[in-house]
């Protein structure tokens, strides 16, 4: 049967069909809260959630999944080669138990497996394919969820708090920044600072140490010397090693003195930064957020577009979503969305100039009815004391 494409909103009595691991797949851990690195299969059909699970993970997936049954994919293997399949795969484990539960139309991710939705199709079942959110709830975070965000943020500023007092204790030789002999540098920086999060059991990946024109990529990661009087971009993400939850906050901070421009580059970011933050709130649409922090910027004289053979401005959204993913809907940028009580979003305007530096300033806030709950508590200062 021909796959259909479907805007659908999930509910307890959809039919739901997802294969993957929980450990890179936030859906399929969401909805059955089982934590594996392998795949493994999660169906919902008639008001009733399950796990096939093979034997080695059977008892652990029964002791902690949330899910109403954890079934063995042996049971339905063994069906299958008494049926005369040989060697039967996912899909005639997936064949049979759809069949038991007379129900031929599911509900799958985007991403699902092309291999996996040909075969089943084969098999005569239909596939109605939902972009994300695929749970829409995601969006709307309980406050269980809002506070394991927030203990992960409350990891970021301390990690963060250690790793800003060794550009404190440094000292600048030659425009660079020497702490006990050693060239402080992204690397080393970073590697400090994710230390700190492990410690914190967080677990940071791709953390953002930039300096000077490096910083004016806004995803470059950072290397080299740090070099003193030039801006230095923080953006920290990590994920909680206990709840999934993740956090994400940047500073950009400068160890020496701020050049004016570099100054007036950084008061405006703060002043478009805080100006997003005060008009979050629920029936508020993204857009118009973004789109005033643009005219900020450029009643300021900041112009974004291209110069010199490289974009230079704001040019990336003003924040996202955050939850199980670090990217995740909705957006606040250029596209329509309607804020919702209950999302979590980041408010990180950026100002990217190679001449004069590059400033990225952003918070974690909760959408609520009348305003927003800021989850984010770090001062913004751009001089280290």
């Amino acid at each position: 049967m021909v796959e259909k494409e479907a805007l659908l909103k999930i509910d307890k009595q959809s039919n739901i069909l997802m294969v993957a691991g929980s450990e890179t797949d936030a859906n399929i851990y969401y909805a059955s809260h089982f934590l594996a690195p392998d795949p493994f299969i999660y169906l919902q059909t008639q008001g009733t959630s399950y796990l096939l699970m093979n034997d080695l993970e059977l008892d652990r997936a029964r002791a902690q999944s949330d899910v109403d049954q954890v079934l063995p994919y042996s049971k339905y293997e063994t069906q299958a080669k008494a049926a005369g399949i040989q060697s039967p795969g996912l899909c005639d484990v997936l064949n049979l138990f759809m069949l038991e539960q007379s129900v031929s139309e599911w509900i799958v991710p985007a991403n699902f497996s092309l291999r996996h939705g040909d075969a089943l199709r084969k098999l005569g079942h239909t596939l109605l394919t939902k972009d994300e959110p695929f749970f829409e709830k995601r969006a709307l975070k309980t406050e269980t969820e809002v506070e394991a965000m927030r203990e992960a943020q409350i990891a970021v500023e301390g990690a963060l708090d250690s790793t800003l007092d060794l550009l404190r204790r440094a000292e600048i030789k030659d425009g660079l920044l020497v702490l006990e002999g050693k060239t402080l540098t992204s690397q080393s920086v970073r590697r400090h600072l994710d230390l700190a999060l492990l410690e914190k059991d967080c677990i940071a990946q791709h953390t953002i140490v930039s300096c000077g024109v490096d910083a004016c990529d806004p995803h470059n990661e950072g290397s080299g010397p740090l070099r003193a009087h030039e801006s230095i971009i923080f953006d920290i993400f990590p994920r909680s090693n206990q709840t999934r939850y993740h956090a994400d906050m940047t500073r950009t901070v400068l160890k020496g003195k701020a050049p004016d421009a570099l100054k007036r580059l950084y008061e405006t970011v703060l002043e478009g930064q805080l100006l997003g933050v005060s008009q979050v709130k629920k029936g508020v649409n993204g857009r118009e957020i973004h789109q005033d922090i643009i005219d900020c910027f450029e009643k300021k004289g900041y112009k974004t577009g291209l110069i010199d053979g490289r974009m230079q401005g704001f040019f990336h959204g003003t924040g996202h979503g955050i939850g199980l993913d670090i990217h995740e809907p909705p957006r606040i940028s250029k596209a329509d969305h309607i804020l919702q009580t209950g999302e979590v979003v980041t408010v990180e305007p950026g100002l990217y100039y190679p001449k004069i530096g590059a400033v990225r300033i952003e918070d974690m806030v909760l959408v609520e009815d009348t305003g927003c709950r800021n989850l984010t508590t770090y001062p913004k200062f751009l001089e280290l004391d």
